[in-house]
């Protein structure tokens, strides 16, 4: 069974998990974007695109700056195998972040226009 990057590195981050209170809770278990990548939930099975994430007893920053600390972890290793051919690319999982975040603010301008329409 796939596992998520949390249940895999038992880092307690996620929603419920027993480091949320001095760790808080990891971007990557709420990172909806990125649902079902790899038949994990939420960025589970795709952490390493996500920043803010935990590694090596430090909370990661940017895609940038963690990446090659990802590219050594042995779940990002586990992740890769297990996908074989169907492994999606850094660059394809940070396109699909950006693209959905500018759809999101494209929605919520269209949402805030017709609402400001309505009301006069």
């Amino acid at each position: 069974m796939k596992k998520n990057c949390w249940e895999f590195k038992n880092c307690g981050r996620q929603p419920g998990g027993e480091h949320i209170r001095d760790l808080g809770i990891c971007p990557a278990a709420t990172e909806t974007r990125l649902n079902g990548i790899h038949g994990g939930k939420n960025a589970g099975r795709a952490c390493w695109v996500v920043a803010g994430t935990f590694c090596n007893g430090q909370i990661q920053g940017t895609f940038a700056h963690k990446y090659r600390n990802c590219d050594i972890c042995d779940f990002y290793q586990a992740a890769r195998k297990e996908e074989g051919t169907g492994f999606m690319l850094s660059a394809t999982l940070l396109n699909k972040l950006k693209t959905e975040e500018i759809n999101s603010r494209q929605n919520k301008w269209t949402i805030r226009d017709s609402n400001s329409r309505l009301s006069r």
